[in-house]
């Protein structure tokens, strides 16, 4: 999944959370978490970088993890035997593999970096230690990608690509 980078790539959650915060796109993730919250959060996270092209999510496997983008944008598309059909962009402060996440079903469509990109992920192991070490962190996550599922769902031209 990580790829060999050119200089090393910084991680910091509270540029996770800035983006996160500011983010005004209708696919935001939007959880309602205090700084204590974030803090308890960022111990269950796991940081990467992904580089332009760099395959994320693959169309039919059976992963759970959730990712958080930071920075760089994920190209979502669902691969047919005629190609390639792009179904969305996603872009910093939003999330992927939601779907899967919430499902237990196999993933629904590829995910893969058309920037460079950093990428927060979180497992399912490490989403069941969160909801029985902090339940209400772990509610409130739960609770923005429900909100992020839903307005995907309403919205069209993004409702496939819930992966």
């Amino acid at each position: 999944m990580n790829a060999p980078l050119r200089s090393p790539v910084k991680f910091d959650i509270q540029a996770l959370i800035k983006v996160i915060k500011q983010s005004e796109s209708s696919d935001a993730f939007t959880p309602h978490l205090t700084p204590q919250q974030w803090d308890l959060l960022a111990g269950y996270l796991q940081p990467f970088a992904l580089t332009q092209g760099q395959k994320l999510i693959e169309q039919g496997a059976l992963d759970r993890t959730l990712y958080l983008v930071e920075a760089g944008t994920l190209s979502v598309h669902y691969e047919d035997d005629k190609g390639r059909v792009r179904l969305a962009m996603v872009e910093p402060g939003s999330a992927v593999g939601e779907g899967a996440f919430f499902s237990r079903l196999p993933r629904n469509a590829t995910v893969q970096a058309a920037t460079a990109a950093k990428i927060w992920c979180l497992t399912p192991i490490r989403f069941t230690e969160l909801t029985n070490r902090q339940p209400a962190v772990a509610l409130e996550v739960a609770m923005g990608l429900g909100s992020l599922v839903s307005r995907r769902l309403m919205n069209k031209p993004r409702r496939v690509a819930v992966t």
